[in-house]
């Protein structure tokens, strides 16, 4: 019983060996690579496989998901002769399983070697300059020539990117100060700029201040123009106005003392005597020192009494009114129109935008002559009162010299 029993055991170890040999779970994103008595069958993935135990083995198992590798930098010699310390980083991704195991023995060192080489020989076609500033064209040859090469290998190279350039140190050391200089000479000349801007702008600013006050004192200076027009006009008026009504009071005083005169019916002796009182008069002043009687003084007197009165049956001249009524005198004086002024002369109105000085052309200023009514001329009356003079004929008037 106790040899049944352990034979028994033996061939449940057994079977569970066989059962565990002929089953085979891949997961998802994995290929194993199956042979069968040493030759490739099949690539199974993400599924149960059944093997013939002791026939079908799995050779290897390929990871399907893309994979990152970043490779240690590597001394690469540019054109201009500066070796320099650069490190990769290549994506790539298994899409051949059975590729990937029998056409290369380790695909990520492959990949490794293809990637330093065709590094060398892209940069050693560049100089440092263009190195540090066409990473882009770098990785684009890179990944061209990668994805070429590692194509039979089962692999899809996705991208290639240069992690980090080292130049040597001193060429770092003169980098910087060549940078440094270069920013100080940036911001030397920003702050030209600056200087420059703010004299441009102080200068604009200086001048449209310049520009108005000019304007200012051009406008202050045509309304004071103005002004003055308008105040000698006013004045000029003014004294027009004085002198018409000054005019007309004469005039009106002048005739209303020849009314006076003709209204009373004076006699020659009357007139004689004013005569005589008037004389005192014409000698006063201070320029006349002596005053001389005329010698014909009766003679004139004798022409002036046979203009004005008759000579009666006595031989004495005596003024006799006319048969024609004389008006008499007024008492009131009719001073309805002495104080009319004439139309004022329209102000002239300055715009505010006026034309620039140095652009419009130059009119001589000339200031419009002020509106003025003419004066009333009376005609000229003869005098009732003729003086006759020897030579002239009785009663007719004669011109003064």
């Amino acid at each position: 019983m106790e040899i049944g029993i352990a034979v028994l055991v033996l061939l449940i170890i057994a079977a569970a060996f066989i059962l565990f040999k002929s089953l085979v779970l891949v997961p998802q994103a994995q290929a194993a690579v199956i042979e069968r008595l040493g030759r490739y069958t099949r690539t199974v993935s993400g599924q149960l496989a059944l093997l013939i135990p002791f026939i079908d083995t799995v050779r290897a198992r390929v990871d399907l998901r893309e994979q990152v590798v970043s490779f240690p930098p590597q001394p690469v010699i540019t054109q201009d002769n500066l070796t320099v310390q650069i490190d990769t980083v290549v994506y790539f991704q298994v899409t051949r399983p059975e590729a990937a195991v029998y056409e290369i023995s380790n695909y990520v060192v492959g990949v490794e070697q293809i990637t330093t080489t065709t590094l060398r020989n892209v940069v050693g076609g560049m100089t440092l300059e263009e190195t540090l500033t066409s990473r882009e064209k770098i990785n684009g040859q890179l990944r061209g020539v990668l994805d070429e090469a590692t194509s039979r290998w089962g692999l899809r190279v996705a991208r290639v990117e240069l992690k980090s350039i080292f130049p040597p140190p001193t060429i770092q050391e003169s980098m910087e100060k060549q940078m440094k200089a270069d920013r100080e000479k940036r911001a030397t000349i920003l702050s030209a700029e600056g200087h420059r801007e703010a004299a441009i702008k102080s200068a604009e600013g200086d001048k449209a201040s310049r520009i108005l006050l000019a304007e200012g004192e051009r406008q202050a200076a045509i309304l004071a123009a103005e002004a003055d027009r308008q105040a000698e006009i006013l004045r000029a008026e003014g004294r027009r106005a004085a002198s018409y009504l000054e005019a007309q009071g004469e005039a009106k005083a002048i005739e209303t003392t020849f009314s006076a005169i003709k209204s009373g019916r004076p006699t020659p002796e009357l007139l004689a005597y004013q005569y005589l009182q008037t004389l005192p008069e014409m000698a006063q002043g201070d320029a006349n020192k002596v005053w001389v009687v005329p010698s014909d003084f009766n003679a004139a007197l004798q022409g002036f009494m046979r203009n004005l009165g008759t000579q009666g049956a006595d031989g004495v001249f005596r003024f006799e009114p006319t048969e024609e009524p004389q008006p008499a005198a007024r008492d009131r004086i009719d001073t309805e129109g002495w104080f009319d002024n004439p139309e004022p002369v329209a102000p002239v109105v300055v715009t505010e935008q006026a034309p620039d000085p140095l652009s419009a052309p130059r009119t001589p200023n000339v200031t419009p002559e002020p509106m003025t009514a003419p004066l009333p001329v009376t005609p000229a009356q003869p005098s009732p009162y003729q003086v006759q003079q020897p030579g002239y004929p009785a009663n007719e008037p004669h011109e003064e010299a």
